[in-house]
């Protein structure tokens, strides 16, 4: 009977690597957890520090050191990051050398509301905490909000956010009882009356009009009010 070689050979070769693929899955698993490395991704990293996120990886794991890696839900760990008010999102993983990693993403500010309690919105319109470790040059949110109804002072901020003008000169959202939106401008004695936000698009190009016209005749500051609510006008107070 002939024998064939290359065939045992074959079976022999394949029992190897599915052993050492078995050995090396088994030491993989078995392989103790190391200290937490944390990367912040995005714009924002300055509100929830390395220190604090590997604070809240140690409260809900017990301790993650010399623990196997198939012993850690990576899930509730994402969980607990996740549950921090100031982290947007957080994906938790641990590598094949045994260090645990947190990818952390932190909420971005778009206001500061100063009113009977003071907190940020975030750029998704939610309640952001005030943070220990940094503050966020937002315009400052004042007079009638409450943190369950945020949806006219944060399409404002919004839009600050998102425009150079703005930006550079808007330092005051007020809210009034009736739900009117008032805005102060940087080094400007008058305020600016928007109303609603319905035509905000109109009412924004109007007020930038209104800012180059009185500034290159010299009577930006001539004013107390500027009133944006009427279709298609300024309405100017002395």
């Amino acid at each position: 009977m002939r024998v064939n070689w290359s065939y045992i050979k074959m079976l022999v070769l394949s029992v190897v690597v599915i052993f050492l693929y078995a050995f090396s899955t088994h030491r993989n698993d078995v392989r103790k957890v190391s200290k937490p490395k944390v990367e912040f991704v995005g714009e924002n990293s300055l509100f929830v520090t390395r220190d604090n996120v590997s604070k809240l990886l140690i409260q809900n794991s017990e301790s993650f050191k010399n623990v196997p890696k198939e012993a850690l839900d990576l899930n509730e760990l994402e969980k607990a990051l996740k549950s921090n008010p100031m982290i947007k999102s957080a994906e938790v993983y641990v590598a094949v050398n045994g260090t645990l990693n947190a990818k952390v993403e932190q909420k971005t500010p778009v206001a500061r509301v100063c009113a009977n309690a003071s907190y940020y919105i975030d750029a998704e319109g939610s309640f952001m905490p005030l943070s220990s470790n940094y503050s966020a040059r937002v315009p400052l949110v004042t007079g009638y909000v409450e943190k369950n109804n945020l949806k006219n002072v944060y399409t404002i901020a919004r839009e600050i956010q998102k425009d150079d003008f703005l930006k550079k000169h808007v330092v005051e959202i007020h809210q009034s009882l009736d739900k009117d939106i008032f805005l102060k401008l940087r080094q400007c004695k008058f305020i600016v009356q928007l109303g609603g936000v319905n035509l905000l698009d109109k009412k924004i190009n109007n007020l930038k009009a209104f800012y180059l016209k009185t500034t290159n005749e010299g009577t930006l500051n001539d004013y107390s009010k500027v009133n944006l609510q009427f279709d298609n006008q300024v309405v100017c107070s002395r």
